[in-house]
């Protein structure tokens, strides 16, 4: 798991390889809705690439987690369907779907029955390097949809700056990041992570406690502020030294937001004494959110060697998918 995560920058790089030969049509079409559909490790990086552009993209969004697409997805809407193996069951009801809908579709796996029904049906269709983990090959997947976006005038091209830099920047700190999280890894070792982020990266977050999950084996929950400054912190009533609390902070983030999260930390510290600031480092948010995701990524590969586990293993996973069948 570590070779895989240690290959994240170039895993970048070979992405934005894979998105310049995309083959993509009707790029001069104007979209009223854009929705992104993908379960897990490969639906993680609708959530992100959704939150990166919410600045810069005048078209309303949607990330969905389910077997079929909101009412209002039609022939004016861009449909981006995202799976790694291609054979994710929600996937492909998704893309039936909005095949039914009459929806612009791009699909993005490795091969399966995506691709499969994309070449049938002659969809536009992006394939990436398969054989690997899907939870690992997030950086295939998201550097393809700022691709697919950018190819419909929804973002400019500044992404492709942004993911260079990003791999530049992951490439020197990578030292770093690996004494980073192995911090943080013994300060949630034996613990029950609670993570919170600032609102607009809540994407980070999740693909944190996805990984926690899958990788090290635990389960884990996740806030944003400030929005859990408005319930969540109410619940903070009794001293636990077995919860730990990670925050990713950024230094750009909105001056009330750090405020928050500084009183936030100093409430909390009454009532356990885990309590961990991951700052990020970069200059764009692209460049900010690679830094999270590497070292968050490393942090549940780290406790699965302190916890002596598989961190590939997914036997329950493969288990649902039989019972399913």
């Amino acid at each position: 798991m570590k070779s895989y995560i240690k290959n994240f920058s170039k895993q970048l790089k070979e992405a934005l390889v894979i998105g310049e030969n995309a083959k993509l049509t009707g790029g001069k079409k104007q979209f009223s809705h854009i929705v992104i559909a993908g379960m897990g490790g490969s639906g993680i990086g609708g959530t992100i690439v959704s939150e990166l552009i919410l600045n810069d993209s005048k078209v309303p969004i949607a990330v969905i987690k389910n077997y079929s697409l909101p009412a209002y997805v039609n022939s004016d809407t861009l449909v981006i369907i995202s799976s790694y193996s291609g054979n994710t069951e929600e996937a492909v009801s998704a893309l039936r779907h909005a095949l039914q809908k009459k929806a612009k579709i791009v699909c993005t796996a490795s091969g399966g029955k995506l691709i499969k029904i994309a070449k049938e049906k002659k969809i536009d269709h992006i394939v990436v390097p398969g054989g690997m983990p899907p939870r690992v090959c997030l950086g295939y997947l998201l550097v393809q949809n700022f691709f697919i976006l950018n190819h419909f005038g929804v973002i400019s091209d500044k992404f492709k700056k942004d993911f260079r830099a990003s791999i530049v920047l992951l490439d020197k700190e990578e030292k770093n990041i690996q004494k980073e999280a192995k911090k943080v890894a013994k300060i949630i070792f034996q613990k029950f992570p609670i993570i919170y982020s600032p609102v607009g990266h809540e994407g980070v977050a999740i693909r944190f406690r996805q990984q926690l999950n899958e990788n090290s084996k635990m389960l884990a929950m996740h806030h944003v502020i400030p929005e859990m400054n408005h319930n969540e912190l109410v619940g903070w009533t009794k001293k636990d030294k077995n919860l730990a609390v990670v925050i990713f902070r950024n230094k750009t983030d909105h001056s009330q937001v750090k405020k928050r999260i500084d009183i936030t930390k100093k409430i909390i510290s009454k009532y356990t004494p885990n309590i961990v600031d991951i700052y990020s480092k970069g200059n764009s948010l692209i460049e900010k959110t690679m830094y999270h995701i590497h070292l968050g990524d490393y942090v549940s590969a780290f406790l699965a060697d302190m916890k002596k586990i598989d961190a590939h293993e997914v036997r329950v996973v493969e288990y649902l998918k039989l019972a399913l069948k």
